[in-house]
C-alpha cells in the first residue's frame, strides 16, 4: 500500500448510538427526535423500552465488537486503516470523532454506515449528518466517502442465512421444517418509501430481494415480509403489516412455527430486543406459536469481511471510477445509482 496514502486516510463506523445507562436515556431520546416537536410525555413512554433493559441498548456494545473484529481482519488482509467510530445520536458523537481524526491528521476517510439500505433515515440522513460534522470542524475536517447501500452484497445476504439456519435449529424437531420465515424491517413513512432511491420505492424493493436470497439459502420458497417499530400519529401511512397482525396471520393459515429474521438490522437496536423479542415473542406465545428469532450480522465473520471487501480498494489507493467501479462489481449494477444529490430526500 502508498504511504503517501496510509499515512492520512482513515476507516469510519458512522451507527445510530444508544444509551448506556438510565441517565442517558432521555438525552438520547431528545436527540433522536430533534426538530420535531416530539413532547417528552411520549418520549418516557418510548423510555420505558430502554429502562426495562437497565437503561442500555445492545448497540454500542455490539459497535464496539465490530470495531475489534474489523480491526483484526483488516491487519490479517493487509488493510492498512487507523479504524475510528462515531454516531449519530449519542456518545462518541459523530462531530467529535471528526475532530479527532483531523487532529490525528487524517485527510481521506471512507465511512461504513450501520445501515444497509436505502431510504431517508438509512442512507440520507447518514450522508447529511456526516456533511454537518464536516461542517462544524472546519477546514480541517477529511473528506469523507460513505460505502453506499451494500443489501446486496453476497455476504450480507449470507450472514443472515446462517443466523436463519442456527434459529430453525433452535425450534422443536417435529415442527422445525415447517417452520415459516417472517421478514421483519423498520417501518417507515410511506412517503418516504416513495421517496427512497433515484427513482422511489427501493427500500420495499431492496428488502424482498434480500428475503428471497436468504430464504433461498436455506431451502425455502414462501415467506412473509412485514415491518416492525411504527411510530408517529395514526394519521400518517406506514408501510406495513406490522410483526404482530403478520404473527396473527401466519397462526390462523395453520403455520407450525416461525422464524423472524430482522433482516431490516445490521445490530440490535432496542427496536430489535423490545418489539422482537419482547412483544412480537409475546404474541407468538399468546397464539400457540413457537417462534425463534435469527441475529442480526453483529460481528459475524460474513459481515465483517464483506466489510473489508468493500475498503481494501480504497485502502489501496483507489478513487473515483476506479472505486466505483469496484463497489458496483460488489453491490451490482444499480449501486452507481444510488446516494446521488437529490437521492431519499424527503420533499419538503
Amino acid at each position: 500500500m502508498d504511504e503517501a496514502v496510509a499515512k492520512d486516510a482513515a476507516f469510519l463506523l458512522v451507527s445510530f448510538g444508544g444509551p448506556e445507562g438510565p441517565d442517558d436515556v432521555m438525552p438520547f431520546l431528545r436527540n433522536v427526535t430533534a426538530g420535531r416537536n416530539v413532547p417528552d410525555k411520549r418520549l418516557a413512554h418510548v423510555a420505558q423500552h430502554y429502562l426495562q433493559f437497565g437503561g442500555v441498548s445492545p448497540i454500542n456494545a455490539q459497535n464496539r465488537e465490530l470495531l475489534g473484529s474489523i480491526e483484526g481482519d483488516f491487519a490479517d488482509n493487509g488493510i492498512d486503516l487507523p479504524v475510528y467510530w462515531g454516531n449519530r445520536n449519542w456518545r462518541p458523537y459523530l462531530a467529535d470523532t471528526m475532530r479527532v481524526m483531523a487532529d490525528d491528521g487524517m485527510r481521506s476517510v471512507i465511512a461504513f454506515a450501520t445501515a444497509a439500505y436505502s431510504s431517508y433515515s438509512s442512507c440520507r440522513q447518514y450522508l447529511d449528518d456526516i456533511d454537518r460534522a464536516r461542517v462544524a470542524v472546519g477546514a480541517n475536517a477529511p473528506a469523507v466517502v460513505k460505502i453506499p447501500p451494500y443489501y446486496g452484497h453476497d455476504r450480507f445476504a449470507a450472514a443472515f442465512a446462517g443466523a436463519t439456519s442456527r434459529a430453525l435449529a433452535t425450534l422443536p424437531a417435529d415442527c422445525r421444517d415447517d417452520a415459516e420465515l417472517v421478514f421483519t424491517a423498520h417501518s417507515i413513512p410511506e412517503s418516504m418509501a416513495a421517496a427512497s432511491g433515484p427513482d422511489g420505492g427501493a427500500y420495499q424493493a431492496q428488502l424482498t430481494d434480500v428475503a428471497g436470497r436468504v430464504a433461498a439459502a436455506v431451502g425455502r420458497d414462501t415467506w412473509q415480509l412485514a415491518y416492525q417499530s411504527r411510530s408517529g400519529p395514526p394519521s400518517v401511512p406506514w408501510l406495513g403489516p406490522d410483526i404482530n397482525d403478520c404473527l396473527t396471520s401466519v397462526a390462523k393459515a395453520g403455520a407450525a412455527a416461525v422464524v423472524v429474521v430482522p433482516i431490516g438490522f445490521v445490530s440490535d437496536h432496542m427496536e430489535v430486543i423490545f418489539d422482537l423479542d419482547v412483544e412480537a415473542a409475546g404474541t407468538a406465545a399468546d397464539l400457540g406459536l413457537p417462534m425463534a428469532r435469527a441475529a442480526t450480522p453483529g460481528a459475524d465473520q460474513q459481515f465483517v469481511a464483506l466489510i473489508s471487501s468493500l475498503v481494501a480498494d480504497f485502502a489501496a489507493g483507489a478513487r473515483g471510477a476506479d472505486l466505483a467501479g469496484s463497489w458496483t462489481r460488489a453491490l451490482g449494477p444499480s449501486v452507481g445509482r444510488f446516494c446521488g444529490a437529490h437521492c431519499c430526500r424527503i420533499a419538503s
